[in-house]
């Protein structure tokens, strides 16, 4: 049992203590209904308070419990009883109230949270709906339309907001517990009445004609294909047109729903591989992670402002160095711009902007770059010029600093050996917009030090990223996966389909953009400059020769506005190009392909196949440690669909890797095997009758 009962004059305390978060194992869900108990044996008290010890709330269900058979008492049991209490009870809320500790606090007959805590119903980010009352209490209590909005986004809301909803009765100022003992007091002194939650009614009359219907279609658009959020709409109207029980029976059905769905086994595969991803195997703990204070970097363009800017989120100040003022200039005239957008958004203060402001300095200066603690490259992806620039950082930065680049592709190993101390030298590989994209791919050369790569998964913490480890290897994960993506996709044009419908068919599947899209997104110039670098033997030159001819063209994607599409001035939005579809055609018929339809499912099945068959070989290579890594990569830092898992969660989970491996063998063969050779680790696993689960660590 995790949890204690405390008896302070009239007031019982019901303690629970599960740390870290407080989690609701069995063991809490047995303390709350003991303490109940007591709190209803002892003829002296008048009133609860039920408090947590450590720094939170009960934050969630326990997930040392998912996908095990239920144990008693369940998380029901320990919810009615507290509702059930003849006196009344008040949740002491600090740190979050989360999901089931939300509906235990919803459970309580009164409220109140320290100011710095939140609360919320997250459970739709795990595919499935808030299954112990959520649904139907919080509508009670607050409404439906404010609670379809908690529960259908999953996000926290501060004590503040949820204070001004009704969900908290009281901010206490000062210490919680003090705090919490006194309303209780206040509460049985004034004889209040015990506030059930259940009983409350919800007037279906105030809301709008249609309203649900309205709900519906607008949830459709702002969560497209996700099956959770429909659910949490029928429950909320369960809620306002049943009875208690009934609306919990509706839940319980619905909850059940989700469960079975497939979303919800992908989205907690997303869940627990987050969390794995942070594991790297046979590292060190004891070794001591280096203190970052400051950062440097090199480059002021579009990678390097926004990676400036996760620092200065943090408050760790930035040193920023250019070439010239020019290019300076404009690269701080971006950052300001960026944070006075999001401060006109209602998101930032000025006063906050200005702060963060304050840590940046700009500079032309290397040897301003002296004292900073991590130093990061980001200029252009040219190993000759990255050499360039880490000799100069190996004069300049003092001992001890982090070196690291953020190249896409680059050997790490061949960037360190341009310096004194390739252990300090590590890959930091930002996604664009850095300054929004989750993903950070930390790249660990042969030399890296283990103190370097804790401290940059420690750093990846600090500035908010997903932080993957991963080997040194042209592309590490993501870009050298995407070869094999954007090549399927590249060939399909030359074969037949114009990029538009492969982009679409992408879409549909659930990317945010098709792979022809993101070429001009990032700038068809890049890939161009890269393969200049590159053995020829290395690439099929026909799939690139289209792409190569609308560079030499000047059509270098969003920032000419002019790619694969065409694009109007201040306007992303991609227009079908009809010179676009000359030159493929020209492409086509100077190659001898004779162009042929394709269908969204076949253009789906070889771009997303031929992705997870690269992901093979990098899981065997062991520049990805688990499978999961992999699914990580894609979900944060290309888009992959989280409700479908990631690239390798998909393959074996909704394909089957027995059917991925016939399909691809049947497009090897259809398309030259030399481009699409069917990774050997792949054939094992299906004979083998395994998945990906049995490799790695």
């Amino acid at each position: 049992m995790h949890g204690r009962f405390e008896k302070r004059g009239d007031v019982g305390i019901i303690w629970i203590d599960n740390p870290p978060v407080n989690a609701i194992s069995v063991g809490v869900r047995t303390a709350i209904i003991e303490g109940v108990k007591q709190l209803g044996q002892d003829p002296e008290i008048k009133v609860g308070v039920l408090a947590c010890e450590g720094r939170t709330f009960m934050a969630g269900a326990d997930i040392t419990e998912f996908g095990k058979p239920p144990l008693s008492p369940s998380l029901h049991d320990a919810i009615n009883a507290v509702e059930s209490s003849a006196k009344p009870i008040v949740a002491a809320i600090h740190g979050t109230a989360f999901g089931g500790g939300l509906e235990v606090a919803l459970a309580c007959h009164y409220r109140v949270a320290i100011a710095g805590a939140k609360v919320g119903l997250p459970e739709v980010k795990l595919g499935i709906l808030p299954g112990a009352g959520g649904t139907q209490r919080l509508p009670r209590l607050i409404g439906v339309e404010a609670a379809l909005g908690i529960i259908v986004s999953g996000d926290p809301v501060p004590a503040a907001q949820a204070a001004k909803a009704g969900v908290i009765d009281n901010i206490i100022e000062g210490d919680l517990l003090t705090g919490a003992v006194a309303y209780a007091k206040a509460l049985a002194g004034e004889k209040a009445p015990l506030r059930k939650v259940r009983d409350l009614s919800v007037d279906a009359g105030k809301l709008p004609a249609g309203f649900f219907d309205e709900a519906r279609k607008r949830i459709a658009k702002e969560k497209k294909n996700l099956f959770a959020p429909q659910r949490i709409v029928d429950a909320l109207e369960a809620a306002a047109t049943l009875p208690f029980d009934k609306g919990m029976a509706r839940e319980r059905e619905l909850f059940m729903q989700c469960a079975q769905n497939s979303q919800s086994k992908a989205l907690q595969h997303v869940f627990f591989a987050e969390r794995k991803a942070a594991n790297v195997p046979n590292l060190d703990k004891s070794v001591t992670k280096r203190d970052i204070q400051s950062v440097g970097i090199i480059g002021a363009g579009t990678m390097g402002g926004g990676i400036a800017m996760n620092f200065l989120n943090v408050g760790i100040p930035v040193t920023l160095l250019e070439m010239t003022q020019e290019a300076l200039d404009r690269g701080v005239g971006v950052i300001r711009k960026n944070y006075e957008n999001t401060a006109s958004k209602g998101k930032l203060t000025l006063q906050q902007v200005e702060q963060r402001m304050g840590l940046l300095k700009p500079t032309l200066s290397y040897p301003d770059l002296s004292q900073a603690d991590l130093i990061i490259e980001a200029v252009f992806e040219t190993m000759a010029i990255k050499k360039d620039v880490f000799g100069k950082l190996d004069k300049t930065a003092k001992k001890g600093a982090i070196l690291a680049s953020n190249t896409s592709y680059l050997s790490i190993d061949e960037i360190a050996a341009s310096t004194s101390r390739p252990s300090d030298v590590v890959g930091m590989h930002f996604f664009s917009p850095a300054n929004v994209m989750r993903l950070l791919e930390i790249v660990r050369g042969a030399k890296t030090a283990q103190d370097v790569l804790m401290t940059v998964v420690d750093v990846a913490k600090r500035i908010n990223k997903v932080g993957v480890v991963c080997g040194n290897r042209d592309g590490f994960i993501g870009n050298r996966m995407l070869g094999g993506y954007s090549y399927q996709a590249s060939l399909m044009v030359l074969e037949g389909a114009m990029p538009e419908q492969v982009d679409a068919a992408l879409r549909n599947f659930g990317m945010p953009m098709g792979v022809l899209q993101m070429g001009d997104l990032a700038g068809l110039d890049v890939g161009y400059k890269s393969r200049k670098d590159r053995d020829p033997s290395t690439f099929d030159g026909r799939v690139t020769r289209s792409a190569d001819l609308l560079v030499e063209m000047g059509r270098m994607g969003q920032k000419t506005q002019a790619g694969y599409y065409d694009y109007a001035p201040g306007d992303r939005t991609p227009r079908p190009s009809p010179v676009v579809a000359g030159i493929i055609e020209k492409v086509s018929q100077e190659l001898g392909i004779t162009r042929r339809r394709f269908t969204d499912e076949e253009i789906v099945e070889r771009c997303f196949l031929a992705l997870m068959n690269v992901g093979c070989d990098v899981l065997s290579e062991g520049v990805a440690y688990r499978s999961s890594d992999i699914d990580v990569v894609y979900l944060y830092g290309y888009g992959f669909p989280a409700y479908r898992g990631g690239p390798m969660f998909w393959a074996e989970h909704e394909v089957g890797l027995k059917t991925a491996l016939e399909k691809l063998k049947k497009y090897s063969a259809e398309t030259g095997g030399k481009w699409l050779k069917v990774s050997p680790l792949l054939e094992q696993l299906v004979a083998q009758g395994k998945g990906f689960a049995s490799i790695g660590q």
